[in-house]
């Protein structure tokens, strides 16, 4: 029954969408047209020292963001977690400013920002560092409701209290798994600060937005490159941390 309500709401939502393949093959002309204009990509000295400044600014943006967002996410998580034991007039609204926090985009933050501070990178920081906080409370506060049951109940029985519970036997135990998340969520703010820097939020994304408003496909297959290798170098330092964290990653 689970199964077949699942395939219905797949069709239902294909359906209500128009996804076909006739859609694509009708684009295809166009997707041509606009893959032809990527290459070769530009590569004059100016243009190049551009998009340096440009990423450089992307992972300011990014690491901000996640010092913040780290920061706000990890006391929300404690908060909400139901094995830490916050009280509850805590705990829900912990909770409520979570949920705020991630059910509203960061592109719609970063407009929000914008407004209030000006366009420039400290509105991308401020926007990507609520919404990562948001989502890091909700992953983190899981993590920690997921560890096992008999360490804590041991700590407990030793008359700790719950601060002292909550740093013997419930935080080591999602440590690495904690750590795994707030590395792929620095990894989620270099994407995220490449959208909004299409509404004037600073970094490589404003850079993005420019050269696709004035058709400038060249510069564009520069900036999409300079992107990919970036989020593939925070990849490779995720991993590399992960690794030095004792995970089996190869």
């Amino acid at each position: 029954m689970v199964l077949v309500i699942a395939a219905a709401a797949v069709v239902w939502s294909l359906n209500g969408t128009g996804v076909s393949v006739s859609s694509l093959v009708s684009g295809w002309d166009n997707a041509q047209k606009i893959l032809a204009g990527l290459f070769p990509p530009k590569t004059d000295q100016e243009l190049l020292q551009s998009v340096g400044s440009a990423v450089v600014e992307t992972l300011q943006i990014s690491i901000a963001a996640l010092f913040f967002g780290t920061a706000v996410g990890l006391v929300l998580a404690l908060l909400m977690a139901g094995n830490i034991g916050a009280p509850r007039w805590l705990a829900i609204p912990a909770r409520w400013v979570a949920t705020v926090f991630r059910s509203v985009p960061e592109l719609l933050w970063a407009l929000v920002f914008v407004a209030a501070v000006g366009l420039g990178p400290a509105a991308g920081v401020y926007a990507i560092s609520l919404h990562a906080a948001g989502l890091l409370a909700k992953l983190v506060s899981e993590q920690l409701e997921a560890v096992n049951v008999a360490p804590v109940e041991a700590v407990r029985l030793t008359g700790a209290t719950r601060l002292a519970t909550a740093v013997l036997a419930i935080v080591p135990q999602a440590r690495n798994n904690i750590a795994s998340l707030v590395l792929y969520q620095w990894e989620c703010n270099i994407r995220s600060s490449a959208i909004i820097g299409f509404v004037g939020a600073g970094g490589i994304g404003q850079a993005l937005g420019i050269s696709m408003r004035l058709f400038r496909y060249e510069e564009l297959a520069t900036l999409m490159i300079a992107l990919l290798l970036l989020v593939l170098v925070v990849d490779q330092i995720s991993r590399f941390l992960r690794r030095r964290m004792g995970a089996a990653t190869r």
